[in-house]
């Protein structure tokens, strides 16, 4: 027997969720012909057989989270040696270990007695989630039923999955990793023509600023402390969608024009929202811009990802009163905010961005 393990997906990813199995045990298969769908970070990939053969096992079910590097597929001894065209390889060695699963939480450490821990498996109450208020650390009957009546007013516990588990994940990263700062400001975009493209216009906008500024168009690796400033100006665009956040990258927004970069921008639209858009689709952004006024808020502290040094954010467009040239006026404006990595991004540098990124807004085009 030989075994197909999951292939490196990228990007530094350890694990994968199981989709959708599309053959099974005793199937024979031919190079290339699709095993298995997994949600990575963000998409779901497509993984082709490594050769074509004879299913003898397959490693999980729908839902599962399997790490890199655990088996896949077992192919009878019959399977033949074609390689295919996937990234990664058929492990001849031994068999890999499944990887170990968590032991079940106990009380975070608290003392529990057994009458305790049965009422607790009655109510169905995780011990890790109830405040031991007894001598010494012990929880006691009434944690369990206090704990217990207030769950009742929730749902189900459910564990997060999909695009929910890698956002928690990255934000977990991200908040012990950065140190964000934010500053903001507003564009007087009253006199933009009928119908401009927001989107696009803060794209190019943010272009502009990255060339004045080129410390916020970067890559800091906090592990060997070196910023690599970056001449291209790939953009992520943060996609609301029903299942979560996706992010794909606009690539090379400075020397695109503006149909060209509305055309590229709705193409990746709809594949994040169909949940088809390729794995690469998603790498590599050197800054990031959240539209989140789409939706509503006027300013935020907004979340950077690692390696990136800065994001964009742009928030509701409404009318306010403003001072113009002595007078009071009605002007539409679009509040602008900026989180960057205090590290290694100064206050300077992040207020001369802003400046540039805001007069370039209100450029009349």
């Amino acid at each position: 027997m030989r075994q197909f393990t999951l292939p490196d997906l990228g990007e530094g990813l350890e694990e994968a969720e199981i989709v959708t199995w599309y053959v099974n045990e005793g199937d024979h298969v031919v190079t290339d012909q699709p095993l298995v769908s997994v949600e990575t970070d963000k998409a779901v990939v497509e993984i082709p057989a490594p050769s074509s053969g004879r299913i003898a096992r397959l490693f999980g079910a729908k839902g599962d989270i399997v790490k890199v590097g655990a088996p896949l597929v077992e192919f009878a001894e019959d399977a033949g040696q074609d390689t295919g065209t996937i990234v990664g390889e058929l492990d001849t060695g031994e068999q890999r270990p499944a990887p170990a699963t968590a032991s079940p939480p106990s009380g975070r450490g608290a003392q529990v007695f057994p009458a305790v821990r049965a009422l607790a498996r009655k109510l169905d109450v995780a011990l890790d989630l109830v405040e031991a208020t007894g001598p010494g650390g012990t929880i006691t009957r009434a944690d369990v039923e206090r704990a217990a009546k207030r769950m009742s007013h929730s749902g189900p516990a459910e564990p997060l999955r999909g695009l929910r588990r890698a956002m928690a994940q990255r934000m977990a990263a991200a908040h012990a990793e950065i140190v964000p700062a934010t500053v903001t400001d507003e564009a007087d975009i009253d006199d933009w023509r009928q119908g401009e493209d927001v989107t696009i216009r803060l794209a190019r906008a943010i272009a502009a600023a990255c060339k004045a500024e080129p410390a916020l168009n970067a890559w800091y690796h906090s592990g060997t402390g070196e910023r690599r400033l970056i001449e291209r100006i790939d953009l992520g665009i943060a996609v609301d969608t029903g299942g979560g956040l996706i992010v794909p990258v606009l690539r090379n927004v400075a020397e695109r024009s503006v149909s060209d970069l509305r055309a590229g921008l709705d193409r990746l639209r709809a594949d994040a929202i169909a949940r088809a858009i390729p794995p690469e689709e998603l790498r590599g952004a050197t800054i990031t811009l959240s539209n989140f006024g789409m939706i509503g808020g006027r300013f935020a502290n907004l979340i950077i990802v690692p390696p990136q040094t800065a994001i964009v954010g742009a928030g509701r467009i409404s009318e306010r009163v403003v001072a113009l040239r002595g007078q009071v006026a009605v002007r539409r404006t679009l509040p602008l905010s900026l989180t960057f990595d205090h590290r290694v991004v100064t206050g300077g540098e992040a207020a001369r961005f802003l400046v540039v990124l805001k007069s370039d807004v209100e450029r009349i085009s």
